[in-house]
């Protein structure tokens, strides 16, 4: 199983699964795609994966329906999607991907979690290159399927990596490839559980049992902020 698998099991789905009011991120996120795109999600690719994903996320469905709605709305907020960039303690480079309605607020929050933990905000650039993106898709298995033979079938369409996890199909591939596998996914009757981007460290730092606890509660800063929607570093096993 690649690298890819084996930073996700050690850092992306426990960082997920303990953020705070998952709910609340994914209807923002519902709400911009809708905004962006439109409100149908048979013609609305990315709405039609958040979707999935908040039924993955067991997200009512009344949630779901108010976020879409949300985006018709005249008063409805202006989210965006802004990245950061930064240092957290002992050299660890972090990037953080926020969903807000007030840059002013988001960037003071931010800094602030940075500089109390020894760290400090970054410029634009300043440590994405330290990053690879990803897309992933989480996928229903079928009887009989032979994961080589789609692997062949899927490298068109951008997919680079491939493997069964406790009876589900996970795929990797570029972030410019989300749309040509999504595509192929639904053409060939796959039935997609979730999708997300992902961001990968081309290179990490072990830090030592106490530089470790410092850095968690910089992250704990993050994972409790409403606006926050991911955070990546550098640091190893984290």
């Amino acid at each position: 199983m690649g690298r890819a698998f084996e930073y996700r099991k050690a850092t992306k789905m426990k960082r997920w699964a303990g953020m705070a009011k998952t709910f609340t991120k994914l209807g923002r996120q519902i709400t911009m795609a809708a905004k962006d795109s439109g409100p149908d999600p048979e013609s609305n690719p990315r709405l039609r994966m958040l979707i999935q994903n908040a039924k993955a996320a067991n997200m009512p469905k009344d949630n779901v329906e108010r976020a879409i709605k949300k985006a018709t709305e005249k008063n409805t907020d202006d989210w965006k999607e802004i990245v950061y960039e930064g240092y957290g303690p002992f050299g660890i480079a972090v990037l953080v991907e926020t969903t807000t309605n007030n840059n002013t607020r988001t960037v003071g929050a931010v800094r602030s979690y940075f500089s109390k933990a020894g760290g400090s905000l970054g410029t634009t650039g300043s440590v994405e290159y330290m990053f690879e993106r990803k897309c992933h898709f989480k996928v229903e298995s079928k009887e009989g399927l032979d994961l080589e033979e789609l692997e062949l079938e899927m490298i068109d369409a951008g997919a680079n990596e491939i493997f069964e996890e406790d009876g589900k199909i996970i795929i990797y591939g570029e972030f410019e490839s989300y749309g040509s596998i999504q595509s192929f996914l639904e053409e060939n009757d796959f039935e997609i559980i979730s999708s997300e981007f992902e961001r990968f460290p081309t290179t990490t730092k072990k830090l030592s049992e106490e530089e470790v606890a410092v850095f968690e509660k910089m992250l704990g800063k993050f994972d409790e902020d409403d606006d926050v929607t991911n955070v990546y570093h550098t640091a190893e096993g984290l």
